[in-house]
């Protein structure tokens, strides 16, 4: 319960270190439940997206429901996607684009990234029927963190541990936690209709491409690499929903 409580404190502004004390050992493996914590930010936005519906146009709709997402979350992945497109974009070499991506700061690349990121997410969304939208929002969530967390278990840590942003260094999962994690991030997609369970192959396509171009850049990840990489996942998750959508109603 302590490493499930570690995740959701990690992965989103719930203050749960009110209900209990965390050691700081359950912090290496809130990976583990990574898509666990998508439960509470998905079923969250899809919450928010399926009562904005009822009142505001599709676009307004879904951008209210994400913001509400950045609230929960604090913004920590889009924080890692803006860093990591920074760094990828502006870096020469791999200590380069190491110490790009370690700085606080937003460059052009890192906000250029965010806008077209926001803009195709929620076209994507908007463009979903009423009826499925909070479903399909619900189900990409935890899948594309589920996606995510390969990663930590192909790929070293691109640095040391006392050179990393939060000083922290994941432990890689185990089989048992492999196949929890795996759990937790396809049950959402099972309530989808049998058409759409298609967009589950995507954003692993997108996982394995993001771990062959960090290490071929970096020789490794970083936090950055692991936000950037859900959100892209997410993103080809509703790429994918938008495609089988459109043919459906056409045909």
């Amino acid at each position: 319960m302590k490493k499930l409580f570690a995740a959701i404190g990690f992965f989103t502004r719930i203050p749960v270190w009110r209900i209990a004390e965390i050691p700081a050992d359950k912090y290496k493996r809130v990976v583990d439940l990574w898509p666990a914590a998508g439960w509470i930010t998905g079923a969250v936005t899809a919450l928010v997206l399926w009562g904005a519906l009822q009142v505001l146009p599709a676009f307004a709709a879904v951008a209210s429901a994400f913001a509400v997402r950045l609230l929960l979350t604090g913004g920590l992945h889009e924080d890692g996607l803006a860093d990591f497109i920074d760094g990828m974009g502006g870096g020469t070499n791999r200590e380069h684009i190491l110490e790009i991506m370690k700085d606080s700061r937003i460059g052009s690349y890192g906000v250029l990234g965010l806008i077209f990121y926001f803009l195709l997410l929620i076209s994507c969304v908007a463009s979903f029927p009423v009826s499925i939208a909070p479903l399909i929002v619900f189900a990409a969530d935890p899948w594309s963190k589920f996606c995510g967390s390969f990663i930590i278990n192909t790929l070293p840590y691109a640095r040391k541990q006392e050179e990393a942003k939060n000083k922290l260094i994941y432990d890689r999962m185990s089989i048992p936690a492999f196949l929890l994690c795996l759990l937790f991030g396809i049950i959402p997609s099972l309530f989808l209709p049998l058409p759409f369970l298609i967009s589950l192959l995507l954003p692993a396509i997108t996982a394995t491409a993001m771990i062959l171009y960090m290490r071929y850049k970096i020789g490794g990840y970083t936090g950055d690499c692991c936000g950037a990489t859900v959100l892209l996942c997410e993103l080809s998750f509703y790429f994918s929903a938008a495609i089988i959508s459109k043919l459906t109603y056409i045909f």
